[in-house]
């Protein structure tokens, strides 16, 4: 007999376990609430999104807000909205909540909150899962109060469990991330360095630049910007000051190098390094200050090791499969920041704006498998012209061909019946997914969105050429529509970038698209 404490030894069973109710699991939620799914959502904290409680540690976030767009669409406002999710109501939005271009963390986890008590009512907070183990098919979970959960799916999306800690020799003198001290003055007249290149890297220092002696940034790769990359979780162009003392030449710095060693010298630390863009040279450099700001990872410490997730990137993520399913665990998937394996440093998987969509496609993809409902799609007109017309009506609207630049596409796949040709239309796949799935077709279009990817010597100084024949040197997001035939890229179209993301001219976006739409 099934009890709701889930004491009676034979646990509480139900199709779908949801693990964390962040923002990933509230999404995932709604979703299986709205489907009428059989699921719960555990969560060891007494309310949702509790990484927001702590971090980031000066509690500005980095996902915009932007409030005042010139559209009235809401699917469109969703492009620059950073920070909602996605629910039947379309209630509540984020941007109800605040309007500051870079919100405060304390918002975000009371947005939360009013979004679990309106969507997501199967919650059960203070469900600490110690332990996760196989149960046939499925799997068996317990909680540190002895409780026990029984499901045919199991979807972890649980965040960041713990800091990275790297592998460096010393490493426990640095202070790390999540527990240095916030008041500048506690830097003053200091030497700092901080281990790390990333935004927690930068959010830290930035306080410290006009109290701190000096302040030095390190890691071995040189800093990845975010208007370089294109990805948002690159260095935002908000931490430029300490750039910019860099380089004004006031001791203040980033360096390119590997930590060899940190030991104590007295009251201060001398640390080792070797310079990784200098033929190998090495220094001895002396800190008051050491800070660890090197990122998190996963907490895989519940898993037996009979359903334990293999981990890419040092151990800091799961390695997934398209479909997000764990790469050697069957029934497991990852949900939210944990799933990003597939497009790691690129799209925006990692972050709401990314991941809410993802998360409606996983919800498609479990029903389907688990539920027995089929895939969605629509049968649209074949004909080249009506199909460019939908085609375009889709990246003109589309939020999530916008956020998932690059990942999630549209798939076009044509069928023969009673000699007509059929299209058969399916939105928001992953594109390794989509060429898996139907890579046994002879010919099928996916529609995504694309930056341009030729080097320039200056971002800001891109010479243009505005004609239909030389899109593919767009340098700004862009459609792109590939033809496949069993499963190889048969052939490609781009189409002109638009300052105004409106690709409906006649001349630039029509008629080309028609015209590639032909060839088949």
């Amino acid at each position: 007999m099934v009890t709701a404490d889930g004491k009676d030894g034979t646990g509480e069973h139900h199709r779908y376990v949801v693990l964390g109710a962040g923002p990933a699991g509230l999404q995932l939620g709604c979703f299986l609430t709205a489907a009428g799914a059989d699921h719960v959502v555990l969560e060891r904290e007494d309310a949702p999104g509790g990484f927001f409680r702590r971090y980031p540690r000066h509690r500005r976030l980095i996902s915009l807000n932007k409030v005042h767009t010139i559209e009235e669409d809401p699917e469109i406002r969703l492009r620059w909205d950073w920070n909602s999710l996605l629910s039947p109501t379309a209630r509540p939005l984020f941007p109800d909540y605040s309007g500051d271009w870079f919100p405060h963390a304390d918002t975000m986890t009371a947005y939360l909150e009013d979004f679990q008590r309106a969507h997501v009512p199967h919650v059960r907070f203070g469900a600490d899962v110690t332990e996760i183990r196989r149960d046939g098919g499925g799997f068996r979970l317990t909680t540190a109060d002895g409780r026990l959960f029984t499901c045919d799916c199991l979807i972890v999306a649980t965040g960041w469990g713990g800091p990275y800690v790297p592998a460096v020799k010393g490493i426990e003198y640095a202070q790390g991330y999540e527990s240095a001290p916030l008041d500048p003055e506690a830097y003053r007249g200091k030497r700092v360095l901080i281990i790390g290149k990333g935004n927690s890297a930068f959010e830290t220092a930035t306080p410290l630049l006009d109290h701190a002696a000096l302040v030095h940034l390190a890691s071995p790769h040189p800093t990845r910007l975010a208007w370089h990359s294109k990805h948002p979780g690159d260095v935002r162009g908000q931490y430029g000051a300490l750039l910019d003392s860099y380089w004004f030449k006031t001791l203040h710095g980033v360096l390119e190098c590997e930590i060899d060693e940190i030991r104590p010298a007295g009251d201060a630390y001398r640390v080792d390094i070797t310079y990784t863009l200098a033929e190998g040279e090495r220094e001895s450099l002396e800190y008051d200050t050491v800070i660890r700001c090197t990122g998190f990872r996963m907490d895989d410490t519940p898993f037996g090791e009979d359903c334990r997730p293999e981990l890419v990137a040092s151990g800091r993520f799961p390695a997934t499969g398209p479909d997000w399913q764990s790469a050697n665990v069957d029934g497991l998937y990852f949900a939210g920041t944990l799933a990003q394996a597939r497009d790691t440093k690129h799209a925006a998987s990692p972050f709401i704006d990314g991941f809410r969509y993802n998360l409606r496609t996983l919800a498609r993809l479990l029903a389907e498998r688990y539920d027995g409902r089929p895939l969605e799609y629509a049968v649209v007109d074949a004909g080249p012209d009506r199909l460019a017309d939908t085609m375009l009506d889709r990246v003109n609207w589309s939020s999530a061909l916008w956020t998932q630049f690059e990942y999630l596409v549209d798939v076009f796949v044509l069928d023969t019946a009673d000699g007509r040709v059929l299209v058969r239309h399916y939105e928001d796949l992953p594109e390794d997914y989509a060429v898996a799935r139907f890579g046994d077709r002879e010919h099928f279009y996916t529609l995504g969105l694309r930056w341009g990817r030729q080097e320039h010597a200056d971002i800001f100084a891109i010479r243009r050429s505005p004609v239909p024949e030389r899109a593919h040197e767009s340098a700004f997001l862009h459609p792109v529509i590939r033809r496949y035939r069993h499963g190889e890229i048969a052939a490609e179209r781009h189409l002109l970038e638009d300052l105004r993301a409106q690709w409906r001219r006649p001349d630039r976006h029509v008629e080309p698209l028609r015209a590639f739409l032909r060839e088949r």
